[in-house]
């Protein structure tokens, strides 16, 4: 069985003494609950405080965005070494805020995937629709396309062991999330286009939901078959909301 992940993505939040206060809220209050696995994304900046606050606890802690190239001369990026060079373990990959803002292709998304699994970091992929797309009845298509656009590079050998993050577009910031039952038929999907091409990185894979989760409809989403954890954006940033987005997952 698979244990429940939860992710806080802290997104263009924080400064050093909130982080502080944040970071030792969430060591105190979420240290007890060793059932689910929590990690917390952090802005580039703020890597070595996560570091330095969470390096004997058993939250573990990562960025939310690398460059798909290993070094060379790419002003203004990051790369997947630097990010260990931190203790990261996990990195969101291909967030839509992102992937809209910076008009960041599948590809692009792909290979990114590809880096932070060379340098021993878990992707956390993010995929998922738009309201348009959805109500076209078309969302089945767009995540597919997202996913197999790392299939055709790499195989779906690459996803055992990676983390996957269901993320309607318009659900994200929105206040409104997916039902439990629309999450989950989505999840489904996922794992089993996976498992049609490998079962056992199917069996492995965790997937997330992400989408406006908060401490009320986590338990709804949370016992899903194929929901595995949350990417929880907003409720991140309140150490008493995230307490109890963690609690539904155990």
């Amino acid at each position: 069985m698979r244990q429940k992940l939860i992710i806080a993505n802290w997104k263009m939040h924080g400064n050093l003494a909130r982080n502080k206060k944040l970071l030792e809220a969430y060591v105190e209050k979420l240290t007890p609950l060793n059932s689910v696995n929590i990690v917390v994304c952090v802005p580039y900046p703020y890597l070595a405080q996560a570091q330095a606050m969470l390096q004997n606890t058993d939250i573990a802690w990562g960025a939310q965005n690398l460059s798909k190239d290993a070094e060379g001369a790419f002003t203004g990026e990051v790369s997947a070494a630097m990010l260990k060079d931190f203790g990261a373990s996990y990195v969101i990959i291909g967030h839509s805020e992102r992937a809209t803002a910076y008009c960041e292709s599948d590809e692009n998304i792909a290979i990114k995937f590809k880096q932070a699994q060379t340098q021993g970091l878990t992707p956390i992929l993010c995929v998922g629709e738009t309201l348009i797309e959805r109500e076209a009845g078309v969302m089945q298509m767009v995540v597919a396309k997202q996913l197999d656009a790392i299939i055709n590079l790499f195989g779906a050998a690459v996803f055992a062991n990676a983390v996957i993050s269901y993320e309607p577009i318009w659900a994200i910031g929105t206040g409104l999330a997916a039902s439990a039952e629309q999450a989950q038929s989505m999840h489904k999907f996922i794992r089993n286009r996976i498992a049609s091409l490998d079962e056992v990185a199917a069996a492995s894979l965790k997937i997330l939901y992400g989408g406006s989760v908060n401490p009320q409809n986590a338990v709804q989403l949370l016992v899903m078959q194929d929901i595995d954890g949350g990417l929880i954006g907003k409720c991140s940033l309140n150490a008493q909301e995230f307490e109890g987005i963690c609690r539904a997952a155990t």
